[in-house]
C-alpha cells in the first residue's frame, strides 16, 4: 500500500444508517498532551520549508507553492495535501512545517525518484514536475515521530558546526521528525547554576567530562575523563543550541530539553554536608577515578532546589515546548527495590519540573527496564511509572525492534509510550537491520490491547550508517500498514541511484533478506567482527545471515559500477558493500590464523597472517580513504576546529581518538565505538593485527605458549600510541574508488567463493545459537 491516498468523492453521497463514529488511533487519547503543539506561526513554518527547498533544490524550489494551515488537521495528527497547478507547479499545504516537508519529500521520492540521505543525495528532478491527478493526501496515525538517543550527541553530533546541524534538521523535517532531542549547550547552564550555589572552578572542572564523553557525564555514569571543558566550549555550544532550537521550532518541531536527574558534583557535599547523597559503584570497567558518581536523593529538599534552579535557567535561555528528558538509574541499580521508594523518586523528579513549568511532560528513556531486567520487575516498573500522573510522562520503548517492553508491562501501565528502533550501538560501521521486525512492530504496538502508543521513533546511538534502514523506519510513520519489503527496496534502489538497474534491484533484495534482516530474538548490534576488535583467540565470528548473499550482492554491485560511478550515493554503497565483504573475509583469515597456530603449521600461519596484514587491511584502508564518508581525518579535523588554541586542539584530538578506540584511559570500554575509516584501519587495526601475527610467529618459532595478558600489555602500547601519535590524516578522498574496488574484487571474490564452498562442505557456519 502506498503512503498516499487519492480523494475520490462519490456522487451522490452514500446514505448513513445510524451514527458513524470515527476514532483516531491516538489523537485525543491523552488530553494531558493537548498543549503540546508548535509555537511558530503557520507563515513562519511555511518560510522554513521554503528555505529547506532552496537548500535542497536550488532554483527548482520555486516550482513548489507551499503553505501551512494548522486547521488542515482537526485531531493533532499531521497531514499534507498536494495537487498540481498551472505552469507545472505543485501546490502543497501541511498542517505543520514538518508535515509539509515530509509530504513534499514523499512526492519527490515516489513521483520524481529522488533521494536524500546522510551518505549523499540523488536529486535529478524531472522537468517539468510530474503531474498529480486529484489531491495527494499524506497523513500519519502517529502524534509524535521521535529522533535521537542521549548517546547520539556524543557518538555523532559532538563536533558538528551549524552547517552540519542545518543539514540534519532539514533531514529531520523531510523524514517527518517532530519530536527531536535538543541537548546541546546544557553544560553552560549547569555551570551557571553550580556557580550560583557556590561551587568553585576546580570543582566544576572535576565534574564535567570531555566533549566526546558528555553523554555519560549527563547520565551519571562518569565524570572528569577527557576534560576539563574549556570556557570556549560552553560559549560555542550555547550559541549553537540557540540556532538549533530556532530552526527546529521554525519547522513546527517540539524540541525536548534537559532536566535534572540528581547527578551532582562532589563539591555539593562541601556546601551541603547533610544532603542525602549516595555515591554509586563503578560504571562499566571504570574505577572511581572517573566514575562512582554522586547522586542526590530526589526526596531531599535540595533536589527540588537544584532541579528548579536548573530548569528555570533552561526555560529562561531556551524557551520551552513543555517536554523534558531526564533518566534516573540509567545502567545503575537503585538503592532500594521498594515500590514506595521508586514511586517517591519519580514523583520528586516530576515535581522539580512542574515547580517551574506546570504543563511539564517528562519524557523518559525506557532503556533501564531492558538493561537491568533482574531488578526491574513489574512491581518496580509500575511504581516508577505511577509516581507521575498518567499522561504526564512519555516513555521511549528504546529497543522495541528487538525487545519491546510495552508487551510485558501492559503498555507501560497506562503511561503514553513511543515505539522506537535503536538499530545501532556505538555508531559502528557494518551492515545491520531488522527489517521484518520494524515493518511489523509499530503496527503491532498500535493494535495492542489498550495500547497507549503515541508515536514511533528512531533512537540510534550513532548515525551516518545504514541509511536504508532509517529511510524505511521514517516512512513507516506515514503508513497505515506494513510495506511489501521486496517492492519497497526495489523502489529505494531506483531513487537512490536515479534509474532502474536489474543488478542493483537484485542486490538490494538479497541484502534485505539477509544482512538487513536479523531475526535472532533480542540481538544487540555491537560490531563484534575480529576486524575491529583487539585480537585474541576468543573472538566472535558468528553471523546472522548467509555470507553467500552478501558476496552475490557485491558481484552485482561491481557489474553495475561502470554505469553508476557518477552517483555519490552509488560510490558510497560500493565502498560500503566492499567494506562489509572484507569484514567477513577478515573473520575467515582469523580462523585460518587460529587453526594454523593450534596445529603448529608455520607456513599456513605466515600465509594467512601475511595476506591479512599486508594486503587485505591495506586494501581496505585505500578503499575507505577514497570516499569522503569514511575518513578518520574528517572526524579529527572537526574536533580540532572547535579549539581556540593548541592546548584545546590537543584535548579535542585526544577525545576524538579515544572515543573510537580505547574509550577510557585504559580501554575500559575498548572498541565499543569502533569505526571503519581510512587512516584508522592503517594506524590502529592493522597495527594490532600485525603485532598479533608477529607474536604468534615468535611463539611458534620458540615453542612458547601464547599468553593473552602479555599480548594485551604490548598491544595497549600500540593503541595508546595511536591516540597520541599527532599524525594529520587526509580530509579529502584519495584514489579512484572504482579502480580500488575492482582490484579488490578480482583478488578476493574467487577466494570468497572458494571459502564458501569449503564452509558448505564442512558445514562449519551456523547461525548464532
Amino acid at each position: 500500500m502506498t503512503a498516499w491516498m487519492f480523494l475520490e468523492v462519490p456522487s451522490p453521497l452514500p446514505q448513513l444508517t445510524g451514527v458513524l463514529r470515527i476514532n483516531t488511533p491516538h489523537s485525543c487519547k491523552f488530553s494531558t498532551l493537548d498543549h503540546i503543539k508548535p509555537k511558530a506561526s503557520d507563515k513562519e513554518q511555511a518560510r522554513a520549508v521554503s528555505g529547506l527547498l532552496r537548500r535542497l533544490l536550488g532554483n527548482r524550489s520555486t516550482e513548489f507553492i507551499v503553505s501551512v494551515n494548522r486547521s488542515l488537521s482537526n485531531d493533532s495528527l499531521d497531514v499534507c495535501e498536494l495537487r498540481s497547478a498551472k505552469n507545472n507547479k505543485i501546490v502543497a499545504t501541511g498542517s505543520t512545517g514538518v508535515a509539509l516537508a515530509s509530504g513534499i519529500y514523499n512526492y519527490l521520492k515516489y513521483f520524481c525518484n529522488c533521494h536524500v540521505s546522510w551518505s549523499g543525495s540523488q536529486l535529478e528532478v524531472p522537468s517539468p514536475l510530474p503531474q498529480l491527478t486529484g489531491v495527494l493526501r499524506i497523513n500519519t496515525p502517529h502524534r509524535f515521530r521521535y529522533y535521537q538517543n542521549v548517546c547520539t550527541v556524543s557518538y555523532s553530533f559532538v563536533w558538528w558546526d551549524w552547517p552540519r546541524w542545518e543539514k540534519e534538521i532539514d533531514w529531520m523535517a523531510l523524514n517527518g521528525i517532530n519530536l527531536p532531542l535538543a541537548f546541546t549547550g546544557q553544560e553552560a547552564l549547569w555551570q551557571e547554576v553550580y556557580r550560583a550555589l557556590g561551587l568553585n572552578e576546580s570543582e566544576l572542572e572535576e565534574f564535567f567530562s570531555g566533549p566526546a564523553f558528555l553523554a555519560w557525564n549527563r547520565m551519571a555514569n562518569m565524570d572528569k575523563f577527557g576534560g576539563p571543558l574549556p570556557q570556549s566550549w560552553h560559549v560555542n555550544q550555547l550559541y549553537l543550541q540557540f540556532k538549533i532550537l530556532e530552526r527546529m521550532r521554525a519547522f513546527g518541531m517540539i524540541p525536548v530539553l534537559p532536566a535534572f536527574s540528581g547527578n551532582v558534583p562532589k563539591g555539593i557535599l562541601r556546601l551541603y554536608p547533610k544532603a542525602n547523597v549516595t555515591r554509586l559503584g563503578p560504571w562499566a570497567h571504570f574505577n572511581c577515578s572517573f566514575s562512582c558518581s554522586y547522586i542526590l536523593d530526589p526526596r531531599d529538599p535540595l533536589f527540588l532546589q537544584i532541579g528548579t534552579l536548573y530548569l528555570s535557567e533552561v526555560v529562561k535561555q531556551f524557551g520551552t515546548d513543555h517536554i523534558y528528558n531526564t533518566d534516573t538509574f540509567n545502567e545503575m541499580t537503585p538503592p532500594s527495590s521498594d515500590p514506595t521508594y521508586l514511586s517517591a523518586v519519580s514523583h520528586s523528579v516530576f515535581a522539580s519540573m512542574t515547580a517551574v513549568d506546570p504543563n511539564a511532560i517528562w519524557l523518559m528513556q525506557g532503556w533501564l527496564f531492558f538493561s537491568n531486567q533482574t531488578f526491574w520487575k513489574p512491581p518496580q516498573i509500575q511504581a516508577l511509572l505511577h509516581g507521575v500522573p498518567l499522561g504526564r510522562m512519555i516513555v521511549l520503548d528504546l529497543f522495541a525492534e528487538a525487545d519491546p517492553v510495552f508487551t510485558y508491562t501492559e503498555s507501560f501501565y497506562g503511561q503514553p509510550f513511543i515505539w522506537c528502533m535503536l538499530n545501532n550501538f556505538g555508531g559502528n560501521n557494518g551492515f545491520f537491520g531488522t527489517v521484518e521486525s520494524i515493518n511489523s512492530g509499530p503496527f503491532k504496538a498500535l493494535h495492542f490491547p489498550n495500547s497507549t502508543l503515541v508515536g514511533i521513533g528512531m533512537t540510534p546511538e550513532g548515525i551516518e550508517q545504514n541509511p536504508v534502514i532509517y529511510e524505511l523506519m521514517s516512512e513507516l510513520a506515514w503508513r497505515k500498514e506494513p510495506v511489501n519489503l521486496a517492492k519497497w527496496v526495489s523502489l529505494y534502489a531506483v531513487r537512490r541511484y536515479g534509474g532502474m538497474n536489474d543488478n542493483l534491484t537484485a542486490a538490494w533484495k538479497l541484502l534485505f533478506t539477509s544482512v538487513y534482516n536479523c531475526t535472532i530474538p533480542g540481538y544487540v548490534n555491537h560490531n563484534h567482527s575480529p576486524l575491529v576488535r583487539r585480537p585474541s583467540f576468543r573472538m566472535r565470528t558468528d553471523l546472522w545471515y548467509e555470507p553467500a548473499d552478501l558476496f552475490e550482492a557485491w558481484k552485482l554491485f561491481m557489474e553495475a559500477a561502470p554505469s553508476f560511478m557518477s552517483k555519490e550515493t552509488f560510490q558510497y554503497d560500493l565502498v560500503d558493500v566492499t567494506r562489509q565483504v572484507l569484514q567477513v573475509l577478515t573473520s575467515s583469515f582469523y580462523q585460518d590464523i587460529a587453526d594454523a597456530f593450534a596445529n603448529k603449521k608455520m607456513p599456513e600461519l605466515l600465509t594467512a597472517g601475511g595476506v591479512l596484514v599486508y594486503d587485505l587491511l591495506p586494501e581496505l584502508n585505500r578503499l575507505l580513504s577514497s570516499n569522503q564518508n569514511f575518513l578518520l581525518g574528517t572526524w579529527l579535523e572537526r574536533a580540532q576546529s572547535k579549539a581556540l588554541n593548541e592546548r584545546e586542539a590537543q584535548l579535542y584530538d585526544m577525545n576524538a581518538r579515544n572515543q573510537v578506540t580505547l574509550w577510557g584511559p585504559s580501554g575500559e570500554i575498548l572498541d565499543y565505538a569502533n569505526k571503519q575509516w581510512g587512516g584508522l584501519i592503517e594506524d590502529y587495526y592493522a597495527q594490532r593485527w600485525g603485532l598479533f601475527v608477529q607474536t604468534l610467529v615468535e611463539c611458534l618459532d620458540r615453542g612458547l605458549p601464547y599468553k593473552q595478558d602479555t599480548f594485551n600489555q604490548a598491544v595497549f602500547q600500540v593503541e595508546q600510541g595511536f591516540i597520541y601519535n599527532g599524525r594529520k590524516y587526509p580530509t579529502k578522498p584519495q584514489g579512484d574508488t572504482y579502480e580500488i574496488a575492482h582490484r579488490i574484487f578480482l583478488k578476493y571474490y574467487p577466494q570468497a567463493m572458494k571459502r564458501l564452498q569449503q564452509m558448505e562442505e564442512n558445514s562449519s557456519i551456523s547461525p548464532i545459537p
